[in-house]
């Protein structure tokens, strides 16, 4: 027998399809609450997202998220990742998953970026592709959708770039070296220019000149290109590497003696590094979330190599940002470790949502 209490719930409930009997007992089946009340999300195609947006747009954002990420309140689920193996049908390539949700926001992201996908480029196309999901953080239905193809992604990674060389350098350090010469670099080298003015180096087993070039007439800033990653280690103040991670890049008898700031972008897997273990374990080591870098970051390659552990990681960026502790401090080496954080995504999910829904 139905309760009074089952039947005031079920009156509240949308109209029932049976009520039928069955084996001395009672079940009620019930239509799905309608979802066709949400209006559809906005689309934003790749022209509008790249016409509309840049790296100074998403720094200030991303600042604040690793604010609140340093202060426990973003939630960061770990990033989720899909290997496509090749096969006649598919692959190769790779598919990551990130999200996340700053408190006392009003939207929150799930993005999705497919990367390593190289035949693509016999098919004349990128080998990446990507979108950003921004959803409404009151109703949980989304907002809209970006097709950005690794470009919002490319902002947000380079706005925390910035972030690390303002809080983790000294004004007196001013010339940056840019080992990778990709996408990701030129954004790095676009968000550095809104810390302060520097004098560029670059390296690169492919475009590095294309790259200096391009770099200093955008920035008007002066740029030159390096014959060896070793030259340009020894002439810098701040590196940034940014490449596909799957060797070392630079070694500890190359850094200039009066301090350096790595800033190591390329490591976000499990085989992937480019900073030697030594380096690391030398290092005041700076994560931006230490739960990612352990497993997907440059440290962990210094814990596999019996060199690290978290207990040794320093600082989380954020920390660094809001105060508790501080950046350089002298001659030291620093590394900045960026995976990737979901709190990053959140940013820049809801600057592009906030500018482009204008349109």
């Amino acid at each position: 027998m139905l309760t009074s209490i089952t039947r005031q719930i079920i009156r509240k409930l949308p109209a029932p399809l049976t009520v039928p009997a069955s084996s001395g007992f009672r079940t009620v089946a019930y239509r799905a609450f309608a979802t066709s009340g949400f209006p559809p999300p906005r689309l934003f195609d790749y022209e509008t997202v790249t016409s509309n947006l840049t790296v100074a747009d998403a720094i200030e954002s991303v600042e604040q998220a690793f604010k609140a990420l340093a202060k426990g309140k973003v939630d960061v689920p770990m990033p989720m990742h899909i290997g496509i193996e090749e096969s006649s049908v598919a692959g190769p390539g790779d598919c990551h998953i990130k999200g996340g949700y700053v408190a006392g926001t009003p939207t929150f992201t799930v993005k999705l970026a497919c990367v390593s996908f190289y035949k693509n480029v016999e098919k004349g196309l990128p080998p990446g592709s990507g979108i950003f999901i921004v959803v409404n953080a009151v109703t949980g239905a989304p907002l809209g959708v970006f097709q950005e193809n690794r470009f919002m992604t490319d902002l947000r990674t380079g706005a925390a770039g910035a972030i690390a060389m303002k809080y983790c350098t000294t004004p007196e350090q001013d010339v940056v070296g840019f080992i990778g010469c990709g996408a990701i670099a030129k954004n790095m080298a676009r968000a550095a220019a809104n810390v302060r003015p520097y004098k560029g180096i670059a390296f690169a087993i492919d475009g590095a000149e294309d790259f200096a070039s391009e770099m200093s007439a955008e920035l008007g800033l002066p740029f030159e290109v390096a014959s060896s990653a070793r030259e340009l280690c020894g002439k810098s103040d701040v590196i940034y590497t940014q490449t596909p991670g799957g060797s070392t890049v630079l070694e500890k008898d190359w850094l200039n003696p009066k301090g350096v700031t790595i800033i190591a972008s390329g490591s976000d897997q499990p085989t992937k590094c480019e900073i030697p273990p030594d380096v690391l374990a030398a290092s005041k080591y700076i994560s931006d979330l230490t739960k990612q870098t352990s497993k997907v970051g440059e440290l962990r390659s210094a814990i596999a190599a019996g060199v690290m552990t978290e207990s040794d990681v320093y600082a989380e960026l954020g920390e660094v940002v809001n105060g508790d502790k501080p950046g350089r401090e002298g001659s030291e080496i620093i590394v900045v470790d960026l995976t990737g954080t979901g709190a990053q995504d959140a940013a820049i999910g809801e600057v592009a949502w906030n500018k482009l829904s204008q349109i």
